[in-house]
Order: C-alpha cells, then structure tokens, then sequence
C-alpha cells in the first residue's frame, strides 16, 4: 500500500510497474513459447560440436540467447541472435578464452569447433519472443577420450612364496582418458576379484590424477600373497573406457611373469641321451648325468660317486649336468647328486642316486684265419668267440645271406658254391648299434666246372659255308682256371658279372666244312685238372650261287644297251652307211657337217661312243679315233 502523503503521480508510477510486471513473462506462463534442445550431446574430443536450439511455432520477432554453467551453477552469456524480419542479427559476448571460440550460424545454433574436455558444461538457450513469452532449455556436453596405451610396471625383484603378507605385484597406469578409466587385474587370462581394502591375501590401490588439460589418469596397483603355484602364471592388467552413446572400450597391457623364490621339495636324478631304456650306456660314448630340482632361483647342484660307501665329489656347478667323456667299463657304479637348498623343509629328500651300466663288447675271435682253403667235397666247422656285457648274441652270414645263430658254423660236402665270405656278427638287442663282426674267405679247391653254349644255335645241317657263329665258354674253379681254345682269335677270360666265381672267353669263327669235321674245343685247367668241351657244326652246306647269276645278267643287260645306243648314234651321220671307221687327219669330206655338241643329246651320246672321262673325242692332234 502506498503511503498517503505520495504524490499521485509516484501513484500512477507504481501501478504501471505492477502492471508490467503481471504481463511480463515467468516460469509459470510459458506455455505459449517452446524451444527444442538435445538434452544431452556426447561427443570425441577434438570433433566438432553444433548445439541447436529452435523456437517451436512462427515468430516474427524473437531474442535467442546462450548461457553456460560455471561450477557453482552461475550463468554466463556467451552469445545471442535476434531475429528482425527474416534476418538473424548473431552477436558472440565472451569467449571465455577458448580457441577456437564459439560461434553462431545461420540458424542461432551454437558451434564448438575441436571439442574439449573443460567443454563439459551446461548449455542453457533462453528464447524471449515479446508477448508469446520467455523460453529456455538445456543441453549437456559430454566429451569423451580415449586413454592412451595401458602401461604396466612389473615388480622387478625376486618375490619368496615364503611371505606370509601380501606383495607388490605391479603397478598399471591408464593415462589422459575422459571420463576416467576404469582398472582390473587378470592373472592367466581370469579376472582378479581382489577388493580395494587390505585383505591378508591380495588388494589392490587406485589414484587417480586430473591433468592439465582436463583429461584423467589413473594409477593401480596390486598387492597378492604369492604361492609356488605363481611361478609359471602370466599376469596383465586392462583399462576400461567409455565412449558415446554407452558404448565402451578396453586397452590390454602387455602381460608379465613375476620372479619367484621358493624352496626345493622335489629332486630328480638320471642319465641324459644317449642311454637305453634299460640304462645302458656304450662303453667310448660321452654321457650325461642330469640332476635337477624344482627350487628357484637355481640351487648348487654337487654330483659324486660312491665307493665302498663313500662319497667321491665330481663336480659342483648351478647348471645341474655331469659329462661323463669317453665312458668306460671301469666306470660302471652307483653316482649320485644333491642339491644344496638351505630354505627347504627338513623331511625333503634332497640326494638322489642311480647305477651306470657301461655295456662293451670286446673283438670277435674265429677258429680260422681270414682265408681258408678247403678241396671239393670236403667239410669243416668254425667256432666265433666274443665277450661283453650285457651277454651278446651271435649270428652267421654268408654274403650277407643269414645262415643261423650260435657261435657254431658247420659246412658239410663243400661245392664251389660253398665259396665266398662267411661273417660272424655279435650284438645286442638290450643295448642298439653296438655290434662286432669278423669274416673270413672260403676257397674250395678242384678241378675245374666248365659251360658251353653258343650265342646263335642252329639245328643240325642247317650251317652253311661262309655263316658266323660266337662260342662261349665259362669254367670256375681255384685256383682260377685258364681258357683255351683250339682256334685263335679268342677273347680273355673276364669275371662274368653276377656270377662269383666264373670266368668267361668267347671266340667268333666263319663256319666250313673243315671246321664240321674236326670241331672247335674249348678248354678249363687248373693244377688240380681239366675240362674240354668239343663244339660241333654237324653238316654244313656249300653257299648257293645265286648272286654270281645275278652278277652276269647285269653285265649282260648294260652291255646289250650300249649295242643298242651304238646302233642308233650311227644312223644319225648322214650318208654313212656304216658307224665304225678309223678316222683321218684333216678336215671332214665336204658337204659333211660336224657333230653338235650342244643340247640335251650329246651328254649321253659323247659319254658312251667317246669313252673318255672327259667326254671328247679328238686328240690334241686333231686326228679322230675310233668311234665304236
């Protein structure tokens, strides 16, 4: 109520305020006036970001404002447009120092050009359109970052299983993500559920850190209670983000093993390559004895012998090996290796011991020498001997042919057959590619064994004088028997391939009535006797004389064309009833023309009437000869 004492014109002032302000718009009387606004806008950061704000309905006037939040909620206008007509007047107010700084386009719409992370504000657009009232709406920008690579740090050192509290594991690192990432453990692949208190078996920390350009980094670390089982696991650790529109990503890091000492509780003891399956070793071999325990880092490992129960130190190394060079028999015994572990339970046996077999075989030794004689049809026995450990096996062979096992080789009625190398061989089948062998030379001595054949065999009287034929004659026996032959022109004696023991000569003849009587032999000696083989041609018939007749009908034939040629070249000189004359010196009778010698005639008739090689018929005289 005014006061009475006002003047009536400080009266009228004040009711043109009330009426103005009950006709000036507020939250409760716009109704009229609406503007449409994307509640919420995700975007990456660096992209470009366009914020519509569109009154609803038609307006031929109308004041667009925008405003952003600060972090106590005041607003400050950053730009306005006001429509006069069709035209939009746009006006930027603060640019808060942002680069690029924001715009208005053609349509009142407010643009941020290479979204930022201190972007992440509320956008209020406030539409005043006169007497169609006041309205506003608000837009969130949410920008999001991708972190960088996920980082982790591995605890370097040696961690004991023997710790009863838990460990540094490793610590992971998540960097300039927006909004900030999330952090888990894996530990082989399996997700680590360890909670962010300190627990006596594993926790984890996280810190999280907001960098100068607005973006978070996150930091986590794991602390676990570490057993000997951890020794071969793979730890990771993997950042979580979020992208627009709920969807979201996962960065892995690389994965690690931790470095762990814990005790021994088992020892393992046995000899390395080469060894049989039932401990063998070959005396000469190298041979590896291998020790190993299952404690970390690597303890000392002493390797020794023991002989008359004591114990004879070999070696001491961390490599958990002993070689063994040049094995032999004499080495045979009991070895054995400790592992000198002083973190260890005390009921764990830390010794392990094992027997050396070196297995030998000595030279064989036959009751023969290498080279043994024998005549035809005569009989022996050879004993082989050996010794080696494990007990070998023997076995004889002739030209690598088996012939049977035992020490024992009998020969019964020797032939020549029987000749050639008789091997005994010792092995063992416990202990793979040791073996001996010894040979020896079988010479059966006797007369000689003699075959005959021909290479071109023909029924008897079907030789012909004049036809070839090639004898062969082959002989064994030994001393090596000598071939001869009662015709000369044999060949050597060779080896006949395939055929140990035989030699062979042949002889190549033409065959005549001569030779069916008497017959070629052929001959086999040695010292101890001979073998003869008679060849025999049975009758040979004399040659045909078919081609002397064809010999003189050819003669005949030619002779009988020259007649015939003679003939006809005579009775082409004119006026000469005969065509046989002795020439005269001088010219021809006159009226008589001379032979032409051109044309296709006179090679053929000066070849055959001239006779000479050069075809002419005159002598450097120039008197004609006889023409016929």
């Amino acid at each position: 109520m005014e006061p009475p004492d006002a003047p009536s014109g400080a009266r009228s002032a004040g009711r043109l305020l009330l009426l103005a302000f009950l006709l000036a718009p507020h939250p409760g009387a716009q109704a009229e006036l609406q503007v449409s606004v994307p509640p919420l806008v995700e975007v990456m950061r660096g992209e470009l970001v366009t914020l519509d704000c569109t009154p609803m309905g038609a307006h031929d006037h109308y004041v667009l404002e925008w405003f952003i939040t600060d972090r106590s909620r005041g607003r400050s206008l950053l730009a306005s447009a006001e429509l006069q007509g069709s035209e939009l007047q746009r006006t930027v107010h603060d640019t808060r120092s942002r680069s690029p700084s924001y715009q208005l386009d053609s349509r009142g719409r407010l643009v941020l050009v290479e979204a930022q992370v201190g972007d992440e504000r509320d956008y209020i657009c406030v539409v005043r359109a006169g007497a169609a009232g006041t309205a506003e709406a608000t837009a969130k920008l949410s920008v999001f970052a991708k972190p960088e690579a996920t980082e982790v740090s591995p605890n370097g050192g040696t961690l004991s299983v023997m710790e009863d509290s838990p460990q540094q594991i490793a610590t992971c690192h998540s960097r300039n993500g927006n909004p900030v990432p999330q952090i888990t453990w894996y530990r082989d692949g399996q997700r680590l559920e360890v909670p962010m208190e300190m627990n006596p078996e594993g926790y984890m920390t996280i810190r999280t850190v907001r960098e100068a350009s607005g973006l978070q980094s996150l930091t986590s670390t794991l602390y676990l209670r570490l057993r000997k089982a951890d020794r071969d696991v793979r730890f990771h650790c993997a950042s979580h983000y979020s992208l627009p529109e709920g969807y979201h990503g996962r960065l892995d890091s690389p994965t690690f093993r931790l470095t762990l000492h814990y005790p021994t509780e088992h020892v393992q003891f046995w000899v390395g390559s080469p060894s049989t399956t039932a401990g063998w070793v070959r005396e000469g071999d190298s041979v590896q004895l291998l020790c190993q325990g299952d404690g970390s880092p690597s303890p000392e490992y002493t390797f020794f012998r023991l002989q008359d129960k004591q114990e004879e130190v070999l070696k001491t190394n961390l490599e958990g090996n002993f070689t063994l060079v040049g094995v032999h028999r004499g080495q045979s015994g009991t070895y054995g290796c400790r592992v000198e572990d002083f973190d260890a339970a005390e009921d764990v046996q830390l010794s392990q011991i094992l027997e050396l077999h070196v297995a030998y075989l000595d030279p064989l030794e036959l009751s023969t020498t290498e080279e043994l004689s024998l005549p035809l049809g005569s009989s022996t026995a050879v004993n082989c001997s050996v010794q080696g450990l494990p007990s070998p096996a023997l076995r004889w062979t002739k030209d690598a042919v088996p012939l049977g096992d035992g020490p024992r080789l009998s020969l019964s009625s020797i032939t020549f057959d029987s000749a050639g190398t008789y091997t005994c061989e010792a092995f063992m089948p416990t202990v793979p590619l040791l073996s001996r062998t010894q040979s020896f030379e079988l010479l059966v001595q006797g007369s000689p064994e003699l075959r005959a054949e021909e290479t071109e065999r023909k029924a008897e009287s079907s030789w012909r004088e004049g036809d070839e034929a090639t004898l062969i004659c082959s002989a064994r026996g030994y001393p090596e028997p000598k071939l001869t032959w009662s015709q000369p022109g044999s060949s050597p004696a060779e080896p006949v391939p395939g055929r140990q023991g035989w030699v062979s000569s042949s002889l190549t003849l033409k065959v005549t009535s001569a030779l069916s009587q008497d017959g070629i032999s052929c001959e086999a000696s040695n010292p101890h006797g001979s073998t003869r083989h008679v060849f025999h041609f049975g009758t040979v018939a004399p040659q045909t004389p078919q081609a002397g007749v064809a010999v003189m009908a050819v003669a005949v034939s030619v002779g009988l064309l020259l007649l015939v040629v003679a003939a006809f070249y005579c009775m082409r000189r004119k006026g000469r009833p005969g065509c046989c004359r002795r020439g005269e010196k001088g010219a021809p009778p006159p009226g008589e023309p001379e032979l032409s010698h051109s044309g296709s005639e006179q090679p053929e008739q000066t070849g055959l009437l001239m006779g000479g090689a050069s075809g002419g018929a005159r002598g450097g005289s120039g008197v004609f000869r006889d023409e016929c």
